[in-house]
């Protein structure tokens, strides 16, 4: 008579999933940022037009100051950390427009966002950890550039317009210019994730860009005047300026609220459509 085989055991139930954390996602993030050529060669540009830009219009100043005309002269006197500043800004915000529009639609055109979606269900983390990355990398970096921008820009006008961090307004507009930077960075990504087309999502911010504030200043009288400086860029950029202009219908810090504000209702616009639609 042949024993009974003994009894195997019974096997440990399996562990609950747990869902990802958002640091998790944050993680997740960082490493689709990182990873992707488009983001180190876009960061690269930015680096190179804003300094390059920066050197070649202080040095150009610089060496036609006396043919510039007295009326060119005060201008720069009146605010010249703005004019170190902007002419590199206007160039370098470009590579920031077109990175966190591709940052969100390349997803969709290649149909990563199915598998971001399946990974992170919850729609919301994805988007909001997609944004803070971006931003906290944006940031960082415009910091550090416009910082360089201006002490180069500062040492090449100094013999015909001496400033410095010290002087009235000048610090407030260097830090502002790389805040400008990474709100304007998720300003990008916000209608990328409205639009979901690469083409499409940069000709619009470059609509708001480029194309609207001069139009906005062919309009006469003082609503020409506030429709100009509500635009959303427009209103972003005051933050660099160490005057105020005659007709500038908001401060410097009103101005920045006003670009956080239109960041703000687009990125929840592209938080809704994103919880409503398909991938």
């Amino acid at each position: 008579m042949t024993s009974a085989a003994p009894a195997r055991p019974a096997s440990p139930p399996a562990p609950p999933a747990r869902r990802a954390g958002f640091g998790h996602v944050l993680l997740s993030e960082w490493t689709k940022i990182r990873s992707v050529r488009s983001t180190v060669w876009s960061l690269i540009l930015l680096v190179v037009l804003t300094l390059g830009i920066t050197i070649l219009i202080t040095a150009i100043t610089s060496a036609q100051w006396n043919k510039i005309g007295a009326a060119s002269q005060t201008q720069i006197r009146l605010d010249p950390t703005n004019g170190i500043l902007g002419a590199g800004l206007q160039f370098g915000q470009l590579t920031i427009i077109v990175l966190g529009v591709l940052l969100i639609t390349s997803e969709y055109s290649t149909g990563v966002i199915r598998a971001s979606l399946l990974a992170v269900p919850r729609r919301l983390p994805m988007l909001a950890a997609k944004g803070l990355v971006f931003a906290a990398i944006t940031l960082v970096l415009g910091e550090i550039v416009m910082f360089a921008s201006f002490f180069i820009g500062a040492a090449i006008l100094h013999s015909h317009v001496p400033v410095s961090l010290s002087s009235p307004n000048v610090t407030r507009a260097v830090v502002g210019g790389g805040l400008y930077l990474a709100v304007l960075g998720l300003f990008a990504l916000s209608i990328g994730a409205l639009v979901r087309h690469t083409a499409g999502a940069i000709t619009g911010v470059i609509a708001f860009v480029i194309v609207a504030e001069p139009l906005s200043s062919l309009i006469p009288g003082p609503w020409g005047d506030h429709i100009h400086d509500y635009l959303p860029t427009v209103a972003g950029r005051l933050v660099i300026q160490t005057a105020r202009t005659s007709h500038q219908v908001l401060s410097a810090w009103q101005g920045f609220g006003v670009f956080c504000l239109w960041t703000a209702a687009l990125f929840v616009a592209a938080a809704i459509l994103l919880m409503r639609r398909d991938a």
